[in-house]
């Protein structure tokens, strides 16, 4: 698995980036066919005044690639807000092709 973290308007510190590594773990553990991970972490325009900080990424899975957004006041709780709904979707895809592959089971029996 590869990990791109970058910052938009944003220094990424080394605390931020084990913050982010320490909480991917948690979507790494539930899911492990995952090829990369691409995480920006930013600063949105004043216009937002209570929600300026803004984590993304793009997790590339085999055949698929899934995008979360958060927003939030701070950085940090953009990006816990980010790996909830992160791990949701990684928990939803999980079941799918695990559905997909006991459907596949399921008809193969039944034509015997």
């Amino acid at each position: 698995m590869n990990l791109l973290l970058t910052g938009h308007h944003l220094d990424i510190t080394p605390a931020l980036r084990a913050y982010v590594e320490n909480k991917l773990d948690r979507v790494v553990r539930h899911f492990d066919q995952i090829i990369d991970i691409a995480v920006i972490l930013g600063v949105e325009k004043p216009s937002e005044k209570d929600k300026r900080q803004r984590a993304e990424v793009n997790l590339r899975l085999k055949g698929t690639v899934l995008h979360v957004d958060h927003f939030a006041e701070d950085v940090y709780t953009a990006i816990d807000g980010l790996i909830d709904k992160l791990d949701r979707q990684v928990l939803k895809h999980k079941g799918k092709v695990q559905d997909h592959q006991n459907e596949a089971l399921k008809h193969v029996s039944s034509g015997l």
